[in-house]
């Protein structure tokens, strides 16, 4: 089968926490500003909540605020710049070529996609944001010197599942509403909701992770001891389907699972296209109810 007619599964990420271990503005951009995470989240916090703005517009102000007032540098470049120092969970670097080996094998196309309300920029200067076929995150708008001028883009949490959309209809370009609200047959959507599979941490993920579980995908928390409490409530509530440790390694539990599942999704897949074949074949084109898989 040629890899164009592939059916594509999709992995979408969070990635503060569930790539790397805390928020990726505590890594390099906050301690340039001589100030603690818990300081900067505070502050951040405080002048939106006194002045009604969404979160993530006030943590981006509170960004571009805080740094005017140390007169430090802040440009894209810079923000790029302060994504080297990204910290990733055990696991996260080699996971993208051997998720996408075991697709390779079991006949799928394996894509990855970020869906974050932290920021581009720096996500591009981690060790992986060259795995990502899109990356769909907080973002300014810079001028002719890379100054930050406007907020291009601010992904807060009910946000995010615009992009899960854009993903399935193939929709990818932010600026293209016109076909991302367009109708389209279920069967010409590039990427099924049931091949997607969904990675997030918490509370921020569940409107995401509730997409999957309305709609036939996957949702899987992951944790750290400092969280693991509040993935776990996310698993007894049914807002997930499984939650693991934070390691992407080779042979641990989340590294066995997802690879069943792609199994699952890649037969699902060949018993759907049989399905349609033996209808074509006796001049039928819909599926009649009875027919229908799982």
């Amino acid at each position: 089968m040629s890899q164009s007619n592939r059916p594509i599964v999709a992995f979408l990420y969070d990635f503060d926490k569930t790539l790397c271990t805390t928020d990726m503005q505590d890594y390099a951009f906050i301690p340039s500003l001589g100030m603690t995470p818990a300081e900067f989240w505070a502050v951040a916090n405080n002048f939106g909540c006194e002045n009604h703005i969404d979160g993530i517009l006030a943590y981006m102000y509170t960004m571009l605020r805080e740094a005017e007032r140390k007169n430090l540098p802040f440009t894209r470049a810079d923000l790029v710049e302060k994504g080297r120092g990204i910290v990733l969970f055990p696991g996260v670097e080699d996971w993208f070529a051997r998720v996408n080996a075991y697709g390779e094998e079991q006949g799928i196309q394996v894509e990855h996609y970020v869906i974050s309300s932290g920021l581009r920029e720096i996500i591009e200067g981690s060790a992986i944001s060259g795995e990502f076929k899109e990356i769909y995150a907080s973002e300014f708008y810079y001028d002719e010197d890379g100054k930050p001028v406007w907020p291009k883009l601010a992904v807060n949490f009910t946000a995010k599942t615009q992009f899960v959309y854009r993903i399935n209809k193939g929709v990818l370009d932010v600026s293209n509403d016109r076909d991302l609200n367009a109708s389209m047959p279920d069967d010409s959507k590039r990427v099924p909701f049931t091949n997607m599979i969904y990675m997030g941490d918490g509370l921020s993920d569940v409107p995401c992770m509730k997409m999957m579980r309305s709609y036939g995908g996957q949702a899987i928390a992951v944790y750290q001891e400092s969280n693991r409490t509040g993935v776990e409530d996310l698993l007894a509530k049914g807002r997930v389907d499984f939650i693991f440790p934070a390691d992407y390694s080779r042979g641990t539990a989340l590294d066995e699972t997802v690879k069943n599942i792609l199994r699952r999704m890649a037969i699902t897949d060949r018993l759907t296209e049989e399905n349609a074949q033996q209808l074509r074949a006796i001049g039928r084109s819909e599926i009649p109810e009875q027919a229908c898989l799982f």
